[in-house]
């Protein structure tokens, strides 16, 4: 793909490329903890968002969406959030252009394999994947972790999505074989092998598209953020969910709205199965760990509701498999990909089975992706 979008770049704006990939991600367990400053364990995949980019000589950036066939451009000098993913561009430039002064204008293109709207953080990608093309290109100093916070806040003010910062930094920071235990309070981290050689990832795209910002997912957090209002008061130390425990939340159950109890006790609960959970892989004890996958779903279901009909579907079904060591709805919810954690041997014969299964239920035939863990946002030489 990389010699086609050069070649394409090349006939578009008539000059060479400079050129970044940035992949996607998938979160093993830990879901819609970032936002309440627990842990979280995501992973750099093979599905990718590659970012050509150059210098024009105009205040003007220009942009070519492969994926939409569409080509837009845009003044660099009236930087304000616009209706679709152009406002991710716009959001980094003002972002970064606050720290560093105003750049000249750009050409870009843009082209990949994310599926869109599939909980593999396309958006994500592409602001981080723009992010470090501009660095790159202008030398403009930041570390990864700015460009993160950077499209953590493109997302909140440009695409008006209050999330975590778990996106930006999995795409940026992710490692070839490897998960990653992210403290989403003080950005700590740890690199925890994920060596399953006879295992590997499979993602099921449930072919229901989401778009979180229009969707519950601010409303959760408001939720959350409630919840820690009410039990501050009896606990004056805490700050986040991350600090309360499930016997201090039984014993305040009464005192909560049943929703905003109901939302605190995935939360609560979410935390300490990732805890488990990577206790379990570095004892390579896989079983334990797929068992924590459906316990979050059952959660995402039932206690947080952001699941839907057939996402729930799609982890009951894969539970029944044999080599299927775990699974659950991924990403913010609502639909997207379960993350099914699948006997290599077996992979074949399981996406036969999930797809005439789905199939005959909803009359949509899921689309599987077998992915690699791998490296974060990156150079293409």
């Amino acid at each position: 793909m990389e010699t086609s979008i050069r070649r394409q770049f090349y006939q578009r704006f008539g000059k060479e490329a400079f050129l970044v990939a940035a992949p996607g991600r998938v979160n093993l367990i830990g879901e819609h903890t970032d936002y309440n400053q627990g842990y979280v364990l995501p992973a750099a995949i093979d599905k990718k968002i590659y970012i050509g980019i150059s210098k024009n000589d105009k205040p003007v950036l220009r942009v070519f969406a492969a994926q939409y066939q569409q080509e837009l451009s845009f003044s660099l000098d009236q930087l304000a959030p616009v209706e679709g993913w152009p406002t991710y561009l716009l959001g980094m430039i003002y972002y970064l252009q606050k720290d560093r002064g105003a750049f000249e204008g750009l050409d870009v293109y843009i082209d990949g394999n994310i599926p869109i709207g599939a909980g593999m953080s396309s958006s994500a990608a592409i602001c981080t994947g723009f992010g470090l093309a501009m660095n790159e290109l202008f030398n403009l100093g930041f570390t990864r972790m700015q460009l993160a916070l950077a499209a953590q806040k493109t997302e909140h003010n440009f695409a008006g999505l209050m999330c975590g910062i778990m996106d930006q930094f999995a795409v940026l920071h992710g490692k070839s074989g490897h998960v990653i235990k992210l403290d989403c309070r003080n950005m700590d981290y740890e690199y925890i092998p994920f060596h399953f050689p006879d295992y590997r990832v499979v993602l099921v795209n449930s072919m229901v598209s989401h778009s979180l910002a229009g969707s519950e997912y601010n409303v959760r957090r408001a939720q959350c953020e409630e919840g820690i209002s009410i039990l501050q008061k009896y606990y004056p130390d805490i700050q986040s969910l991350r600090d309360v425990t499930g016997k201090q939340l039984e014993l305040h159950k009464n005192i909560l709205p049943e929703i905003v109890y109901r939302r605190c006790h995935f939360i609560v609960h979410e935390n300490e199965r990732l805890l488990q959970g990577c206790d379990f892989l570095s004892k390579d004890n896989l079983g334990e760990f797929g068992k924590l996958m459906f316990e979050t779903q059952e959660g995402l279901s039932k206690w947080y509701e952001v699941s839907c009909p057939e996402s729930d579907f799609l982890s009951e079904e894969a539970k029944t498999y044999p080599g299927v060591m775990g699974a659950r709805q991924m990403g913010g919810g609502f639909g997207g990909c379960t993350i099914n954690i699948v006997r290599e041997d077996v992979i074949e014969d399981f996406a036969e089975f999930i797809q005439k299964k789905y199939t005959k239920k909803f009359n949509k035939v899921p689309e599987i992706y077998i992915t690699q863990i791998e490296d974060g946002a990156h150079v293409v030489r």
